[in-house]
């Protein structure tokens, strides 16, 4: 096909506006060429000045603090704290010791109470700060205590020394504090929820006497569903597993468990009815899952063992701290470390545990 001369393309737009059909076939295509300038406008506009699109969800740490002989320290107060993620200092947010509601410390406190309460808090999107919600109370019941998730293996390991164990289980449900609320699963190939979340503690025990021994062992596939129920519950959470034996019959990894428990900020607590020795591969997959996410391995091979691992996690929980913030900025998308530290020199001597760090929500 032959092409056309400047000239003769000059000559044809000339023709266009000689008639009236013809013009107002002009203007529609000056309309759409405007159209589409303007959106390559904005785009080189936005090369000049790029959006970002920033997401920041509120961290909460559970801390517990002890001397070298392993008594709790409490007492303490939110300047003693120094809070690292990835090595950048955070401001806290929100700041409770043991049971009680927290307080708010900084500007961001009044978002943070709101964020606990909800199980699942939206997070923070864009460079503007939202427009603030109305300020909770501080004294909210739902903000107080912690919700208590027992993990009960009834697999076939168990039939020596169901009763006992249960009977362990039970006096730490009646000792817990009037604020804290619990839920009893068990398990041996599936999951059973003997008692959903309460705070009414014969519930919860009436809960505990229904479970009947059972089969083979899944306990990562039960406790990777127990860590998912308890991240839909807003506040303080702790999952404590009483197990009697290696798992037999999981189809997911410790580590899928680990990386769980660890982003949603839910420590994990076991108490294990085998000698530390017998069971090395148990043992290992243990002390990871707990030292990770700020718990305790507990190798308790008697019955009085057992009650003793249960007290001590009774006292932590009505002795350790809860810190909250929002994550200044940060451009790491994947693993970011937490270190939690104590200022003064005197406070040197205490030993820290919490959870070792988070993966950012994308």
């Amino acid at each position: 096909m032959p092409r056309c001369s400047d000239s003769s393309r000059l000559s044809l737009a000339k023709s266009f506006f000689r008639f009236p059909a013809a013009s107002a076939l002009a203007a529609a295509l000056v309309v759409t060429l405007g159209l589409l300038v303007e959106p390559l406008a904005r785009g080189q506009d936005a090369e000049q000045d790029p959006l970002f699109r920033v997401e920041v969800d509120l961290v909460l740490l559970n801390v517990a603090i002890t001397d070298r002989r392993g008594r709790y320290i409490e007492k303490l107060k939110p300047e003693d704290f120094r809070v690292y993620e990835d090595g950048i200092l955070q401001k806290l947010a929100t700041f409770a010791e043991g049971n009680e509601a927290p307080r708010q410390i900084s500007a961001e406190g009044e978002r943070a109470v709101a964020a606990i309460r909800t199980a699942n808090p939206e997070p923070l999107v864009g460079r503007i700060e939202p427009v603030p919600r109305i300020p909770p109370s501080l004294g909210d019941e739902s903000l107080v205590g912690a919700n208590v998730f027992i993990l009960f293996d009834t697999s076939n390991f168990m039939y020596r020394s169901f009763v006992y164990a249960e009977d362990a289980i039970a006096d730490f449900i009646r000792g817990l504090d009037a604020a804290d609320s619990v839920a009893v699963y068990g398990y041996s190939r599936n999951l059973t929820r003997h008692a959903p979340l309460t705070n009414n503690r014969w519930d919860a025990i009436k809960g505990l006497r229904l479970a009947v021994a059972g089969d083979e062992t899944a306990l990562y596939n039960s406790l990777l569903l127990t860590l998912r129920d308890a991240a839909q519950v807003p506040g303080r959470k702790v999952v404590i597993v009483f197990s009697n034996g290696p798992d037999s019959a999981s189809a997911v990894a410790p580590d899928d468990v680990r990386a769980l428990a660890e982003d949603e900020g839910i420590p994990i607590y076991v108490i294990s009815t085998k000698e530390v020795n017998k069971d090395p591969i148990s043992r290992n997959v243990f002390r990871r899952l707990t030292s990770s996410t700020g718990g305790r391995a507990f190798f308790a091979r008697s019955w009085q063992k057992q009650a003793e691992a249960f007290t001590e996690i009774r006292e932590e929980l009505g002795s350790s701290y809860t810190l909250t913030y929002y994550p200044q900025p940060n451009p790491n998308r994947g693993w970011r470390s937490i270190t939690v530290e104590l200022a003064g020199d005197a406070l040197d001597r205490y030993r820290i545990r919490t959870r070792a760090g988070y993966r950012p929500k994308l």
